[in-house]
């Protein structure tokens, strides 16, 4: 039994829970602007959830194998230890898991494309399989293989559009079936900050991935222009977020989500005043709840 229990334990490790919460952010700003618009349904809000939960777990072993293989993931980096790294879990083990896990994905966002779609838009449902399939090969392709996004410095692209753009906008046009320009700002304020997490983490790693030829944005942009580049992200979508704020306005509660500045101000200074990478580890999880946080309440502020 205990054997049995530490082996869960180090799968649970692997699917990374902390970042599950950040990647369904998106989902739950789209779904409060879907309900206040009248288009809300819990099936298709229940499976844009599981959907989204297996792309990040498929993610995060995705990343963890890549890493693993080529030697990134070693006694160098300043992050927790990963599954491969430690050899608690074999390559071979975690590849099978990633095979089970694309037809997990697969199958769970065909069945969200069916639901809300069905065949009378023919068109969407097309565009919808595209993207799922593109989802799909973003999340393997971050780290896996020698052209690995991830290694060129494209992964901040990448999870703009998919965590901000395809995320908020992608999930309401589901349960509307049309676009609408309400969902703009919000998904650029989510796509900024799930961006923003993601240069946190590349600036932390930005010294070991650089001797494993890992060639982030951080590390193109080096110890100083990464931290501009880190307060733009935050800045803007504070800004974004703000603007939709105003734009929006019918209610002074429709602005409670302003309270998310504070921890995000706080979090700027400590990241401008930090000189030891290891020390903005514990930053990452401050920010990624953050933005969640700001999520729901930029969702919530919306509906009153």
């Amino acid at each position: 039994m205990d054997s049995i229990n530490q082996k869960i334990s180090i799968w649970v490790s692997a699917i990374r829970l902390r970042t599950l919460p950040l990647s369904i952010s998106g989902i739950i700003l789209a779904s409060c602007l879907a309900y206040y618009n009248g288009v809300f349904k819990w099936e298709i809000f229940v499976l844009a959830i599981l959907t989204t939960l297996s792309f990040q777990i498929l993610s995060n072993l995705a990343n963890d194998y890549g890493d693993g293989v080529k030697g990134t993931d070693n006694e160098n980096r300043i992050g927790p230890e990963r599954a491969i790294q430690s050899g608690k879990i074999s390559p071979e083990e975690l590849y099978n898991a990633i095979k089970i896990n694309v037809l997990i994905s697969i199958g769970l966002a065909f069945a969200l494309i069916f639901l809300a779609l069905g065949t009378k838009h023919f068109w969407l449902t097309m565009t919808f399989f595209v993207l799922g399939v593109a989802s799909v090969g973003a999340a393997l392709r971050y780290t896996i293989g020698k052209n690995a996004y991830g290694y060129r410095g494209l992964g901040d692209i990448f999870v703009f559009a998919f965590f901000g753009l395809v995320s908020v906008i992608g999930c309401y046009v589901l349960y509307a079936k049309q676009l609408d320009h309400v969902t703009f700002l919000p998904a650029i304020t989510i796509g900024l900050l799930s961006t923003a997490v993601l240069n946190l983490n590349n600036m932390r790693d930005r010294q070991s991935d650089e001797q494993s030829n890992k060639i982030t944005l951080a590390v193109k942009l080096g110890e100083k222009s990464v931290k501009l580049y880190h307060n733009f992200l935050i800045i803007l979508a504070m800004g974004s977020s703000g603007l939709f704020g105003v734009l929006y306005y019918t209610s002074p509660f429709n602005l409670i989500f302003a309270v998310a500045y504070l921890p995000l101000i706080f979090h700027l200074k400590k990241v401008n005043t930090t000189e030891n990478p290891k020390n903005l580890d514990p930053e990452l999880k401050k920010l990624a709840l953050t933005t969640v946080v700001l999520a729901i309440l930029m969702g919530i502020g919306h509906l009153f």
